[in-house]
């Protein structure tokens, strides 16, 4: 007869880290870059709002990974640092709504056009976000009909608009994706406080492996 193979033992440490291939991370990392464009471009560099924009939105970055990292030693310390880069991220999507808010730009429902056309395109760098924004401006050689515009109206559309156009849509871009993100975010913070409490954290862990050593497992 075979032998019956012996289950692995349970490692004392197991693998943790690989933060860069977790969704949430790379769409905080994506949040993170265009708030640091954002901020550089739309607010004043000396007020208090540019600098913590840009914290909170590192802030999401720092903590996913963070908290990936943890995880080998403190299932605790990983749900305590992801629910910190939630909270951060959920920061940061009021101050850009706040900046909407105040200089009279719309917030744009989820079903609106411009906000379907970014959704589609799945940007995954600062690049390809940029290139949206690019596309969109374009779109004043049209009228709200689609209709051409002449030459005239379409220099007055970009001198009186192209700023504040562009703000538009950089930050409900950057709304689409801190909206992304702290949905995937929630989803972790879930799945994390359920391995929590069925495995436990880093102390049941080590009973549980000096238990299977006495017992020769």
């Amino acid at each position: 007869m075979n032998e019956k193979s012996v289950p692995a033992a349970e490692p004392l440490i197991p693998k943790h880290g690989g933060y860069r291939k977790l969704r949430s991370f790379q769409v905080a990392q994506l949040a993170y870059d265009v708030t640091v464009r954002f901020c550089d471009r739309y607010i004043d560099k000396r007020s208090r709002t540019h600098d913590q924009m840009v914290q909170a939105a590192r802030s999401g970055v720092q903590n996913v990974s963070e908290g990936s990292l943890a995880s080998g030693t403190s299932k605790k310390t990983e749900l305590k640092l992801t629910n910190v880069a939630r909270a951060s991220l959920e920061d940061l999507r009021l101050d850009y709504e706040d900046f909407l808010r105040q200089r009279g730009l719309a917030q744009w429902e989820p079903d609106h056009p411009e906000l379907r056309r970014f959704k589609a395109r799945r940007c995954a760098t600062m690049e390809e976000f940029a290139e949206w924004i690019a596309d969109e401006l374009a779109r004043t050689d049209t009228d709200e009909h689609r209709r051409a515009r002449t030459e005239s109206e379409k220099k007055s559309v970009r001198v009186r608009g192209s700023r504040w156009r562009s703000a538009e849509l950089a930050a409900n871009g950057a709304l689409s994706l801190l909206n992304i993100c702290c949905y995937l975010l929630d989803r972790q913070l879930a799945a994390q406080a359920i391995a929590f409490e069925r495995e436990g954290g880093f102390t049941e862990r080590l009973c549980r492996v000096r238990s299977e050593r006495r017992s020769g497992r």
